[in-house]
């Protein structure tokens, strides 16, 4: 049976698709700036609070031609921690370091990790692979860039991230399995985006109603790609993949679209010998974390799993 959605998150739901609704009837037509707009005008209305972290410092990792912005997080100035690198979501389109600043402070806090956000390039000024290169160039340069800056950092190196984030990690972790030079130890997926084919059954079963739509999501994509990209190649769950995959904590809500695409990629990693673990959130829709004060408990748990899986096993 269905579980029901929290009456908080429910009443705001229905508010919601009633001013979607009205802004269509009126003509509304999707932008990059709007569509930014309201990710911003929600994560700020609802994730209110955050951890204070003692070190706290943007920077820039260099590259052939291009730095990538990042934001450093370190719980414990001068303690050597494990990395753990994190990419925002948004559809390849929306976030930025300053809009996930408080989450990235309360997966910090969770993880005890020296976390680093990534201020990846957006589409459609960006479009892929340039947000996929810049998370690669930040894997590949963020240890010279904190010896640089005198930051402590110790062994290990994890990614996660939310929903397109969640797209870019598991997409590099894919790539980085060939490269013994950087091995990825864990890999956390929020929500995420796996298949851009949209070929699993949720995708229709939950295509509207939900925050998340079918018809948003194949504008973010038509966004995101260029014209003649194979989107199945582009896609983690049908890239190559083999036991040399880092450990995986993958999260998925109920009434979310990308549900069953997440369900199908750690089925995939299991196949292939990866040790994967698949957390449903009943009663939750996507980007439940960016809507935090009106699902606090749900919220709670899921940094709770996170904190739990990436200390799994980790030398004190």
């Amino acid at each position: 049976m269905p579980t029901p959605l929290p009456e908080s998150l429910q009443n705001w739901l229905d508010a919601f698709n009633g001013a979607k609704q009205l802004l269509l009837e009126k003509g509304f037509i999707a932008t990059p700036s709007n569509a930014r707009e309201a990710l911003e005008l929600i994560t700020r209305r609802f994730v209110e609070t955050a951890p204070e972290i003692p070190l706290v410092k943007d920077a820039l990792v260099p590259g052939a031609g291009h730095q990538v912005p990042v934001r450093i997080y370190h719980p414990a100035p001068g303690e050597a921690l494990p990395l753990l690198i994190f990419a925002h979501g948004g559809g390849h389109m929306a976030g930025s370091l300053s809009l996930y600043d408080r989450i990235a402070r309360r997966l910090t806090e969770a993880s005890g990790h020296l976390l680093v956000s990534v201020d990846y390039r957006l589409a459609p000024e960006c479009r892929y692979p340039a947000g996929l290169q810049d998370l690669v160039q930040v894997v590949e340069g963020i240890r010279p860039l904190l010896r640089q800056l005198q930051i402590t950092a110790g062994d290990g190196l994890s990614l996660a991230g939310d929903s397109a984030g969640g797209a870019l990690c598991a997409s590099a972790a894919h790539h980085f399995q060939y490269r013994p030079d950087h091995p990825i130890d864990k890999l956390v997926l929020i929500y995420p985006s796996l298949d851009y084919t949209l070929s699993h059954p949720s995708t229709e079963t939950l295509a509207s109603g939900y925050l998340l739509e079918r018809e948003r999501i194949l504008w973010y994509f038509d966004n995101y790609f260029p014209p003649l990209q194979d989107r199945r190649l582009a896609s983690p769950l049908f890239m190559p993949a083999d036991g040399r995959l880092p450990q995986t904590l993958l999260l998925t809500a109920e009434y979310c679209p990308l549900r069953d695409e997440g369900a199908a990629y750690v089925e995939r990693l299991r196949t292939v010998g990866v040790q994967a673990e698949l957390l449903p959130f009943d009663g939750m829709v996507h980007a439940f974390l960016n809507l935090e004060s009106l699902v606090p408990d749900s919220c709670a748990r899921a940094y709770r799993e996170i904190g739990r899986f990436l200390q799994k096993g980790r030398r004190v």
